[in-house]
């Protein structure tokens, strides 16, 4: 259990948050009156109040909203939760949806110390349930009352379609049938055939967001540009080849180009990853391989689910 030292909010975009004594908090926005409010998965920025204090001591002299934070709260390490954790306080119920964030500028807090703690400590909800905090209110750890659905983003690496001048079907394809399968597809990227923006977004969904699922599709193949397996390998914890595997096994009983595919999959944290061809119907032949296994898998890693042994 903690409680909400703070309240912070700002009406415009760079600059710095103020304390309120109470505020409303709504869905598909977040704090009534905060410029960082919306439709998105980042509504409600937290801090834990003693990663406050710790910073201090070594001699920030920061106050409350500094760090861009709507709430900050003792008694609850936000750090050591995992996404989709539930917080109830007063009649608002979150739920997380991020942890940490990466800086794009340094703020004045960062040349002062060297770092900020809100990329490293800070967690982002989303709005379940609207009502009022204010200043003061316990807030406890909400028990789920069934799963969690798997969460998973989908990217398309296409330099024409990145330049607008070829419409993606297997992106949206793919999301598709992952919702059709009960998946929370929260993300759907479209991205040049560039190493480095992958790696980024790879990195940025699995480390930050925690998805148990990200599934690429194109840049797979032979040609100069084709550099996605070389991308999500760089970014992999450890690899899981039977997926590939299975899939181009698969795949040759309907074309003997599936022997081309260099396809990988790995892990990355919790999130598992896989790369897709780039048209369509292969993404589709493709799925149609792991679709009913990978779930234990994600469960596995999710720590949700006992080992593989059969007995």
């Amino acid at each position: 259990m903690g409680k909400v030292i703070a309240i912070c909010t700002s009406p415009a975009r760079g600059t710095q948050k103020q304390p309120v004594p109470a505020a409303r908090f709504t869905v598909d926005w977040g704090v009534v009156g905060d410029a960082h409010g919306g439709n998105w998965h980042r509504q409600v920025s937290l801090l834990s109040a003693d990663k406050i204090e710790a910073f201090n001591a070594r001699g920030a002299d920061v106050k409350p909203g500094a760090f861009g934070e709507n709430l900050v709260v003792e008694g609850i390490d936000f750090r050591s939760l995992p996404v989709g954790t539930l917080l109830r306080c007063g009649g608002v119920l979150l739920e997380m949806t991020q942890i940490g964030k990466e800086c794009h500028s340094h703020c004045e807090i960062y040349k002062k110390m060297g770092e900020c703690i809100m990329p490293r400590e800070g967690v982002f909800a989303r709005v379940l349930v609207p009502g009022e905090i204010k200043v003061g209110d316990e807030m406890t750890l909400e028990p789920r009352t069934a799963p969690r659905p798997w969460q998973a983003a989908v990217i398309t690496l296409s330099d024409k379609g990145a330049r607008g001048e070829r419409v993606d079907e297997s992106g949206p394809a793919i999301a598709k049938r992952l919702q059709e399968a009960g998946y929370e597809v929260v993300e759907q990227l479209l991205l040049a055939d560039e190493a480095a923006p992958l790696r980024t977004q790879l990195i940025r969904l699995a480390d930050q967001r925690k998805l148990d699922l990200i599934l690429t599709t194109g840049g797979t193949g032979f040609s100069p540009r084709d550099i996605t397996p070389e991308a999500t390998l760089t970014v992999a914890d450890r690899t899981a080849p039977g997926i590939a595997e299975a899939m181009r096994a698969a795949s040759l009983a309907i074309t003997p180009r599936a022997m081309l595919s260099r396809a990988a999959s790995a892990i990355r944290g919790k999130t598992l990853i896989i790369n897709l061809p780039g048209s369509p119907k292969a993404c589709m032949e493709c799925m149609d391989v792991f679709m009913d296994t990978i779930p234990h898998a994600m469960g596995l890693l999710r720590g949700e689910v006992g080992d593989c042994a059969r007995h």
